[in-house]
């Protein structure tokens, strides 16, 4: 399973939104990041779409969680960017070839799929028990000092 680099953006985003007392504009995070403004706004415009964060409009606008962080997990933040579909997808490759078996005979999933639908399940089940405070937790004890506190001020300069 491959995850694109844009989820690794979209939590960052996340976690440092915790951070700030005030809506972050998305050319602000990209600069925090070093990243391509472009490119983390389709992400932030799918934590939008997902309901995860509000954009406010005006001089002051930018970017807020839409609920409290501890609300939020890390699979609702991956599914945003992702998509809900499953990690696996079954293409019946059993029922090709020359010793195809027959549709009829496939009423279940092979143990192939079998296989692969529960480790889907529990990554998903993995990912659904951190939220996005329990992240910025870990990233705090990442790093010497008030990491996020520091990032809440930096956000707080004028650009």
């Amino acid at each position: 399973m491959k995850l694109s680099g844009g989820v690794e953006w979209a939590l960052h985003c996340c976690v440092v939104l915790t951070a700030a007392a005030e809506p972050v504009p998305a050319a602000r995070l990209a600069e925090l990041h070093g990243v391509s403004g472009t490119y983390l706004a389709k992400q932030l415009q799918s934590l939008s779409r997902a309901g995860l964060v509000h954009s406010v409009q005006g001089k002051a606008g930018g970017y807020v969680l839409t609920r409290s962080p501890e609300e939020i997990t890390v699979l609702e933040v991956v599914e945003a960017v992702e998509g809900p579909q499953s990690t696996f997808v079954c293409t019946e490759i059993r029922q090709r070839g020359p010793m195809a078996t027959p549709p009829s005979a496939c009423t279940a999933p092979c143990a192939i799929a079998r296989t692969m639908f529960e480790a889907d399940k529990a990554w998903r089940a993995a990912l659904r028990q951190v939220s996005v405070a329990d992240l910025g937790r870990m990233v705090g004890t990442d790093y010497e000092g008030d990491v996020l506190g520091q990032v809440g001020k930096w956000l707080s300069r004028p650009s």
